[in-house]
């Protein structure tokens, strides 16, 4: 075997395995300009506003991820709120708890939770940004 046969073939690997599990949707940090700008075009959005030592958002980040996984999802931007850190986006957008999960489609609030760990319920707030 040639020398540079082992490297080739563990990038490959790499490579299958980062195609296989790649999410549907695309996750970003919250930037509000961005944000505007991905309402504008049109784009399905789900604000995730979390923080590092809640437990319901750390139970929900699988789930979100799972379900924005979908195909359907392929145009969706799921940002990530940091609660503690973004305080003034935070109110901006009436969120007063962490564990707000916010939809929307194009620059209308499609729907809201909060502390939901419902992998139906989850969808159906995805969901709500395509219908």
């Amino acid at each position: 075997m040639p020398k540079f046969a082992a490297p080739l073939t563990a990038l490959a690997l790499a490579l299958v395995w980062t195609a296989s599990s790649a999410q549907a949707a695309e996750f970003r940090n919250y930037d509000h300009a961005n944000f505007e700008q991905m309402q504008a075009e049109g784009r399905p959005i789900v604000i995730d506003v979390a923080a590092w030592w809640c437990p319901t958002c750390r139970a929900q980040e699988p789930i979100l991820k799972k379900a924005a996984a979908a195909k359907e999802f392929d145009q969706m931007i799921v940002y990530r709120l940091d609660f503690g850190g973004q305080k003034a986006e935070r109110r901006a957008l009436g969120a007063q708890k962490q564990s707000t999960l916010i939809a929307y489609k194009c620059a209308k609030e499609t729907a809201r939770s909060v502390g939901d760990t419902d992998p139906a319920r989850i969808t159906a707030l995805l969901k709500s940004t395509i219908e």
